[in-house]
């Protein structure tokens, strides 16, 4: 078989477990990658319980046990790399092969411990509880009434069945509302746009409206003054051209006029982020008016800074704060985490180079034990001269 038929075969689903469990660990690869080899090491238990056995016993359980844990690794392999719209038939399945073989070996139990584990993930809530109890509850049936086997030995099977299954369910509600959360981060990014471009809707309609008018209205005089007198037909076509390079500045300010909606979008991002998480956070913005790829790269600084914070700061508190200081505007953000040395990565570089591009100054101070502190530095475009901005509003005033 090629590498690359391995490949694809061992390439999980979109909404495989393992997928999931990759995104969930910012994308650690070797992480998601040894998880199902990891996990597979308690099948050890279902090879190890026989060696207490001798005479015929010891020897009708191999065939048996080979034969369905063939099948399991097959089930096995399903819920880490394939859709969990399956996951259901395959915990059943594991389920069924504890009850197949646990007549010729006493450590079949580990299957049905196995799909106790997985059944968090391939249900709700109720549904898990439900299948778990009536799984333990039938096998305990078949345990001490039909085979007659020692109670002692079922309690296993029982609790760590029980203890697994419930701590994946946990695992799998956090699943659940982290997703709900990313949700709920891009619902307000979205609300934060639709509001901004109404509102630079109702700015180019107060701003051009009359500005518009006028010009039709200069232009219909100057082309009716054209053959009676040429001068102030000129005049005219001056005053039109002055009014027109008037709304051409003023349109230019109402679009970089974007006063940190995009970074009020990131901070509300990261408190529902971070409060989810327990650390506390705080932010103080000052009202900046800035280019819009200065306030993007900002914005996109912060909601890096902020997800390194969330998974890998182990911080209870942090903040956020954006100010101006002598035509420079400051962003900081800090944390009481773990701190340390930074080891950096794509996210970390990447937002160097985009904070590089508008001219932007990055300085990070990390202490182990101290936290984490982010400052960016990055100097405002000179203010146009007073002359020019007189005339404008002179203009805007007149039309």
């Amino acid at each position: 078989m090629s590498s690359a038929t391995l490949r694809k075969i061992f390439t999980p689903a979109d909404n495989s477990l393992l997928k999931q469990y990759a995104l969930r660990t910012s994308g650690e690869k070797n992480a998601s990658h040894w998880l199902p080899a990891l996990m597979l090491s308690w099948t050890f238990w279902l090879f190890f319980v026989p060696m207490f056995q001798t005479g015929d016993y010891f020897r009708s359980w191999m065939w048996p046990t080979l034969v369905t844990y063939a099948v399991f690794l097959w089930l096995y392999f399903r819920i880490y790399y394939r859709d969990r719209s399956q996951a259901i038939w395959c915990v059943i399945g594991m389920a069924v092969l504890g009850f197949a073989v646990t007549p010729f070996n006493p450590g079949g139990q580990s299957y049905v411990i196995y799909a106790c584990a997985y059944w968090g993930f391939a249900t709700r809530l109720r549904g898990a509880v439900v299948g778990m109890v009536l799984l333990l509850a039938l096998y305990s049936f078949e345990w001490l009434i039909v085979l007659r086997f020692e109670w002692v030995y079922l309690v296993n099977a029982i609790c760590v069945g029980l203890a697994v299954g419930f701590m994946n369910l946990n695992l799998a509600r956090k699943y659940q509302r982290e997703a709900e959360l990313w949700l709920s981060h891009e619902e307000v990014r979205r609300l934060a746009s639709t509001a901004e471009r109404e509102r630079i809707g109702r700015d180019l309609h107060d701003l051009l409206g009359h500005t518009l008018s006028l010009i039709t209205l200069k232009s219909e005089l100057a082309n009716k003054l054209f053959d009676r007198d040429p001068g102030a037909a000129k005049r005219e076509m001056v005053e039109v051209e002055r009014v027109a390079r008037d709304a051409l500045a003023q349109v230019r300010r109402a679009v970089t006029g974007i006063r940190a909606a995009g970074i009020a979008a990131e901070i509300a991002s990261a408190k529902l982020l971070l409060e989810s998480n327990a650390v506390t956070f705080d932010y103080a913005l000052t009202d900046v008016g800035m280019p819009v790829e200065i306030e993007t790269a900002l914005a996109m600084t912060v909601r890096e800074a902020v997800t390194n914070i969330q998974r890998h700061a182990y911080a209870t508190r942090a903040r956020a704060t954006l100010e101006t200081a002598q035509n420079k505007v400051v962003l900081r953000i800090e944390d009481n985490g773990r701190g340390g040395a930074i080891v950096p990565g794509n996210g970390l570089t990447g937002m160097r180079e985009r904070l590089a591009a508008v001219g932007a100054q990055l300085g990070i101070d990390s202490q182990r034990g101290q936290g984490t502190r982010l400052t960016v530095t990055v100097a405002l475009p000179q203010a146009e001269p007073l002359a020019i901005v007189a005339r404008e509003k002179t203009a805007h005033s007149a039309a």
